[in-house]
């Protein structure tokens, strides 16, 4: 049909989405699998793509979010059999690395950060205060784990224990992901999983990433000069795009920004 009527436009398709910010479990300008569900359907089904594009830049955050979507583009790109790239801006760390690892590619700028293949968990100990002030901490539970690690309360050994234990366990699923994910690409001669992460040219050298290159020059030359850009991104709440629920957003601004600065970004 195509050959009779030339003013039809054959040139490939590519879904590009975007995949910014702190990963989180739902809060507002995160990145979740309930909130990028939608748009990672709409980005694999429409205009029957020729590949997906990623533009990732996030430093992180919840595991079982990053699972989520990590599984999510996989199930997509099976069942629709299209290709998947990442390409690495600022930083693709921890979660965001992990969400990197579901493409079938992955590429980054020389100056990108890329790894923090590790997990960490962050809180406070605050009973020497709160016990300087007279106030007396009570706590009553039925089940003798259901107050640990108790900010308001001294450490206990085997709570921390605990915990360190989970870590390793979450650890564990992250290394798996990546192996399977990169495979023989991955270099044996060094630890890529203590949690340090590496710029773009290193990362390439570990096998964590591809090649150094950016979505367009590398599209046009996988597809054509004549490829398509399609762009897809996460919609922000109506209230937040209209000026409402200012605290709550300047809060999730301050949190992304901390995230971002432990990459010094």
């Amino acid at each position: 049909m195509r050959r009779w009527f030339p003013f039809f436009n054959s040139a490939p398709l590519i879904s590009v989405v975007r995949l910014q910010g702190v990963i989180t479990s739902g809060g507002r300008g995160g990145l979740s699998d309930r909130g990028l569900a939608a748009t990672l359907e709409r980005a694999f089904s429409k205009g029957k793509p020729a590949a997906v594009a990623l533009e990732i830049n996030s430093p992180g955050g919840s595991p079982v979010q990053s699972s989520l979507i990590g599984a999510r583009i996989r199930r997509l790109a099976e069942d629709k059999g299209i290709p998947v790239f990442a390409f690495v801006e600022d930083v693709a760390a921890s979660g965001g690395y992990w969400l990197a690892a579901s493409a079938d590619e992955i590429y980054a700028d020389p100056s990108s950060v890329v790894g923090s293949i590790g997990v960490i968990s962050a809180s406070f100990g605050a009973h020497d205060l709160i016990a300087r002030y007279g106030v007396e901490r009570r706590v009553y539970t039925a089940g003798t784990s259901k107050s640990q690690l108790d900010p308001f309360r001294p450490e206990n050994e085997e709570d921390v224990a605990r915990l360190k234990s989970l870590l390793n366990d979450i650890h564990g699923n992250f290394i798996d992901h990546v192996k399977a994910r990169r495979g023989s690409k991955l270099s044996t001669e060094a630890d890529l999983f203590n949690g340090e992460v590496w710029l773009g040219e290193k990362a390439k050298a570990l096998g964590l990433i591809d090649g150094i290159d950016h979505v367009k020059p590398f599209m046009q030359q996988r597809f054509g000069k004549k490829v398509k850009f399609r762009r897809y991104g996460m919609r922000r709440p109506l209230l937040s795009r209209i000026g409402g629920q200012l605290m709550g957003d300047a809060v999730a601004q301050i949190e992304e920004r901390a995230a971002f600065a432990q990459y010094g970004l």
